[in-house]
């Protein structure tokens, strides 16, 4: 959520820099100033009336004091309707400040100003492109037919349960799964990041504090009965972990990682690139969370992007690194990275993680500050990425690593798998 002082002030800044994200709704920037403006004039004139209450009381009690109980009296009298006043100045408060809020909320987080203007994936700028792409022979067969061929995923299973895109993962393939998840896990903690477990459905409040509500209400599944939201990913709860809390200065930069399973409804996906591992509506990732000082969070941004291509690259996978346009950039976000690996049987490039700077956005939802060194109270800065979601991992090594003799694994893994190959 952005910061009204910084609305009002810079209205003008705050327009240009919302027509990066394709946001146009000039007159929504300009009811919320003008609403902070009632806001701001009924605070006043309620402080005033409440002002003017005080110094009455304390003029009575002192001529009551002094036995001057007429005179007493009189001013009692003329402040009988400050009470009623105030109360009046309470609900018209209560009802602009609702008002505002809701208005405030439909703002998305202004981009930085490195952030490329389009509209689309296709106004993506590639950053830089990594690996040589795998020349596969002519039998190659994308994922989803490799999957059936070892008996590693079973996507009808799934449909059987519970439904499309819900995979069931069977002998090697779980293997693979688990030592991917623990191979990212291990390699979070060797780069400082301390790991959480946390509850994979959150209430209303959490999912509020980090952007998800009310922009993707209808992309995550809601336990209605309780009010409670399974996760999109884990950088909600981690983050919500933080929420309401004054954290000291020299606690930053807070890391934390966590695996959980994610929940996507994905409504309208369909198509043949989503099909076998391509788009799920459940699936496991690795999430990295940082809550920073302002001063570093694009430094810190730098170093998390660079951490995940560290990962791709212990993969033996080929990736791209592109800097999101306004118009392909999520609603909480300033600044993201897209990481895409290469799928040489699908011959298309497939996105395994995002890394986002949301500056304040977040943290002024989460309320979550700081002290800085002048005494006074600053909201810090938070960022996210994953490292990394499985699927299109999986769907990568499998389509870029197969061979005759079967999927062979990429040496960083064969410690967690336990083979070699998948065969």
């Amino acid at each position: 959520m952005l910061q009204l002082n910084y609305i009002r002030e810079n209205r003008d800044a705050v327009v240009e820099r919302l027509a990066v994200k394709n946001f146009k709704d000039v007159a929504l920037v300009d009811e919320i100033i003008s609403l902070d403006e009632q806001r701001r004039k009924i605070q006043s004139e309620s402080d005033a009336i409440a002002a003017e209450a005080n110094s009455s009381a304390k003029q009575i009690g002192d001529l009551m004091r002094q036995g001057k109980k007429e005179e007493a009296e009189a001013i009692k009298a003329k402040s009988s309707g400050y009470k009623e006043q105030q109360k009046q100045f309470a609900e018209k408060l209560a009802e602009v400040e609702a008002t505002l809020n809701e208005k405030i909320v439909l703002l998305p987080n202004l981009p930085h100003s490195s952030v490329p203007v389009g509209v689309s994936a296709e106004d993506n700028e590639v950053v830089l492109t990594h690996g040589e792409v795998p020349t596969l022979t002519e039998s190659k067969l994308p994922h989803w037919e490799l999957l059936t061929k070892y008996d590693i995923v079973d996507l009808e299973l799934g449909v059987k349960v519970t439904g499309a895109g819900f995979p069931v993962y069977k002998g090697k393939g779980a293997r693979l799964q688990r030592a991917l998840i623990n191979f990212f896990l291990d390699q979070a903690a060797e780069a400082g990041y301390r790991e959480v477990q946390v509850p994979i459905v959150v209430n209303e409040a959490s999912a509020f504090a980090t952007g998800q509500l009310p922009d993707k209400e209808g992309q995550m599944y809601h336990v209605t009965n309780d009010d409670l939201y399974l996760i999109p990913t884990a950088e909600v709860p981690v983050t919500n972990l933080y929420r309401d809390v004054i954290v000291k200065e020299e606690q930053f930069p807070i890391r934390h990682c966590a695996y959980t399973p994610c929940f996507r409804r994905e409504a309208g996906s369909y198509g043949a690139h989503v099909r076998g591992l391509n788009r799920l509506h459940q699936f496991d990732k690795v999430e990295a969370v940082q809550i920073v000082h302002p001063d570093k969070s694009y430094e810190v941004l730098e170093e998390m992007s660079q951490y995940v291509q560290g990962l791709l690259q212990k993969l033996e996978l080929p990736y791209r690194v592109l800097r999101l346009c306004g118009g392909d950039m999520s609603f909480t976000s300033a600044l993201t990275y897209d990481m895409e690996v290469y799928s040489a049987a699908q011959e298309r490039w497939l996105e395994v993680s995002s890394v986002s700077n949301f500056e304040t956005f977040q943290s002024n939802r989460l309320k979550v500050r700081f002290k800085n060194a002048d005494g006074k109270m600053q909201l810090a800065h938070t960022l996210n990425g994953s490292a990394l979601a499985l699927p299109r991992i999986v769907a990568s090594i499998l389509e870029n690593n197969q061979s005759e003799k079967g999927i062979k694994i990429p040496a960083a893994l064969v410690p967690y798998t336990g083979f070699e190959y998948i065969d």
